[in-house]
């Protein structure tokens, strides 16, 4: 099977906070940002194995600093690494004040996807390549993340 970079399937999105979109206090809801991770995160996990891609788990979703309304939202999703028929995908979400300026790391996330067939069956992906150090220490992570997934399963 072929093995792709992590470029290869890199997805990119910016959304914009709107009223509809928070809370009382005004701040990001917490599951809207979900939403928009998943969907960002099915997308680089469908164009890294070129097959629709359902959501696994959600290892980790850490919110590090509210996103207000108005606040502009990037998220930054790319496929850390592949397994046999799973693949861990990260979500970087970047936020930024309406009038500009440098953008703060407001979230991260952890998700694994399972690629399936059209029987709806489990299928093997593409290996992933990682060419920059960044790229690397992430494949590591992943595999570190995959072992504590699976243990967290055998106890259950």
């Amino acid at each position: 099977m072929q093995k792709k970079f992590v470029k290869d399937s890199q997805v990119f999105t910016t959304e914009l906070v709107l009223p509809n979109d928070t809370n009382q206090l005004g701040n990001l809801l917490g599951g809207r940002l979900m939403h928009w991770i998943d969907i960002v995160a099915a997308i680089a996990a469908q164009r890294h194995s070129g097959h629709v891609c359902l959501t696994a788990s959600v290892d980790e979703l850490n919110f590090h600093h509210p996103i207000n309304l108005g606040e502009i939202v990037t998220l930054q999703a790319s496929v850390n690494r592949a397994f046999r028929t799973s693949m861990e995908i990260g979500v970087l979400v970047t936020a930024y004040g309406s009038k500009g300026g440098s953008g703060r790391r407001a979230n991260n996330a952890y998700l694994t996807f399972v690629a399936i067939d059209e029987k709806n069956r489990p299928t093997p992906v593409p290996a992933i390549i990682p060419e920059t150090q960044d790229e690397g220490r992430r494949y590591e992570d992943a595999l570190h993340r995959r072992e504590q997934r699976l243990q967290r399963r055998k106890r259950m």
